[in-house]
């Protein structure tokens, strides 16, 4: 019948510790077995020895061995020996080998069995022989009176009160090492009964496998994992997060204090409660961030997940920027529409010169502002982002005005300064000055300074010695001088919670192009941006 073998890990390891267990203490209980067994034979050996010394030196036996009857004067003396001593036997004889003394009396005058050669040559010797008692350990030790041997006395114990003394040892060793079999035995299933309840009753196999799924599976996908340990440091991290945090190969095991990332981003990683699709920027990304704590009786730790959000975030701005247009476009066609109706009804009415005075001021007006973006601004994106935005500026009656030294030629920005990462940059910029100016046209300024006649936001986009400048400021209410440094924060809004990610992209922006961006108060009162990127390939600092 073949015994079934335990499934999970926990039962296998119980049953080899069992094993073990029971191996070791067999094999102690055996060791001490052999060890008591030759230390009581030595033990009785020296209980011989002892006893026999004592009665050979005793002045009675020497008195007695002259006498002309020594078994009448030693047989009680023995006796009391003997009883006292603990020991088998003690007999006294004469040189001969003949019995003065035995613990049987009618062995009394027959010849001791045994060796007494070395003792008549003064010798004090021990031996293991079979006496009339039965197998015994002896010592046969010599009796001297006046430098001469006049007798001989043997004393030993039986082989089986030894045997006697080492099974009671045993029985108490059994009881111990049963004892210690079953402490042993129930340790270890208290250990694996814990072992189990975490491998949850897997076998070593199942997990070897699971431990492969885990890592094929953690390094499959695209998204970033990291997992905090309850002390905040990096148990596991996948290949997604370490590009996304920008993390370097022993990142494992380093609190998450100490990574360098942003604030807000630490603040997330660190914090107790779960986090949903919060939005955090790093040096050079738009994360989003999704945290769980791991709770299993205490905190345990904590998983995040990162996703990549930044062409997702830059794809959103151009669609903003595009619904703009759209916008735009379609406001100017409904005044376009009001005009053309204007214009014929003049020439339905016979005012023919009124009718074209009018049409020629509105074409004159809309294309002086086509001509300067276009002459100044050779760069295609840039100029279509100009007009756009000077058509949505004007829709919420804010005048957007570009610099008389402007120029930026077609074909100057290198390929570190992608098209994406400027409308970024200036698009931003461009709508927080007109919200900023067209909110201070109906709001008075918090520093009484007098308004201009017209909300206006002035733009500045030059390329010469070998920098890129783009400059914007405006007729708002300017930014409060202590919040400064605050602006490009992730959240920081003058409109309300829910805001506050556009200069914070912008500084992103700038940061990857290698530039600087830069915040004061502009000649018209309101915020001045200046922003200055390197026409140049540079790493960003």
């Amino acid at each position: 019948m073949r015994i079934p073998r335990p499934r999970s890990l926990a039962g296998q390891l119980f049953a080899m510790q069992v094993v073990l267990v029971a191996a070791i203490v067999m094999g102690c209980s055996l060791f001490a077995y052999v060890t008591d067994r030759s230390q009581a034979e030595e033990t009785a050996r020296l209980q011989a020895t002892a006893t026999a010394t004592a009665v050979a030196r005793s002045p009675s036996v020497v008195a007695a061995a002259r006498s002309a009857n020594p078994s009448a004067l030693l047989q009680p003396y023995t006796e009391g020996v003997r009883r006292a001593a603990g020991v088998a036997f003690v007999v006294v004889m004469a040189p001969d080998g003949t019995r003065w003394t035995h613990p049987e009396p009618e062995q009394i005058g027959r010849q001791y069995l045994g060796g007494i050669g070395p003792a008549l040559r003064g010798e004090t010797f021990s031996e293991r022989h079979m006496g009339v008692l039965g197998p015994s350990i002896r010592t046969v030790v010599p009796v001297y009176d006046e430098g001469r041997i006049v007798g001989l006395v043997s004393a030993g114990i039986t082989v089986q009160r030894i045997g006697e003394r080492v099974r009671e040892q045993v029985t108490a060793l059994v009881v111990a090492a049963l004892a210690a079999t079953a402490l042993g035995g129930a340790g270890t299933y208290v250990i694996n009964a814990r072992l189990r309840r975490h491998t949850h009753g897997m076998n070593a196999g199942e997990l070897s496998r699971m431990h492969d799924y885990h890592q094929a599976a953690l390094h499959a996908v695209r998204e970033g994992l990291l997992m905090l340990d309850g002390q905040r440091r990096i148990a596991l991290v996948n290949d997604g997060a370490r590009e996304l945090l920008g993390l370097d190969g022993d990142a494992v095991g380093r609190p998450a204090a100490e990574l360098g990332l942003p604030a807000s981003l630490t603040g997330a990683l660190l914090a107790s409660e779960p986090r949903v699709d919060e939005v955090h920027l790093t040096a050079d990304r738009v994360i989003v961030v999704s945290t769980r704590p791991v709770v299993g009786g205490q905190r345990r730790g904590t998983v995040v997940t990162l996703r990549d959000h930044t062409e997702l975030q830059a794809l959103s701005g151009e669609l903003d920027s595009e619904r703009g247009f759209s916008q735009a476009l379609r406001s100017q066609a409904h005044e376009g529409a009001n005009r053309l109706h204007t214009v014929v009804s003049l020439i339905e009415l016979g005012r023919i010169g009124e009718a074209v005075e009018f049409a020629t001021a509105e074409l004159e007006l809309a294309q002086e502002l086509t001509d300067r973006v276009v002459g100044a601004v050779g760069e295609p994106v840039l100029a279509a982002l100009l007009l756009g935005k000077a058509s949505q500026a004007n829709e919420r009656g804010v005048e957007l005005v570009l610099t008389e030294d402007s120029s930026i030629d077609d074909g100057v920005l290198p390929p570190s300064l992608p098209a994406r990462d400027l409308v970024t940059i200036l698009g931003n910029l461009i709508d927080n000055a007109v919200d900023a100016a067209s909110a201070a046209a109906v709001e008075p300024r918090p520093d009484q300074t007098a308004r201009p006649a017209r909300a206006r936001v002035t733009v500045t986009a030059r390329a010469d010695a070998g920098e890129l400048l783009l400059r914007v400021y405006d007729t708002g209410a300017g930014v409060d001088p202590a919040a400064t440094g605050d602006v490009f924060r992730r959240g920081w809004s003058t409109h309300g919670s829910g805001r506050g990610l556009g200069l914070a992209l912008v500084r992103q922006a700038v940061h990857r192009g290698g530039g600087t961006v830069e915040l004061d108060r502009g000649p018209d009162g309101g915020a001045r941006f200046t922003v200055r990127l390197p026409l140049r390939a540079e790493a960003p600092a």
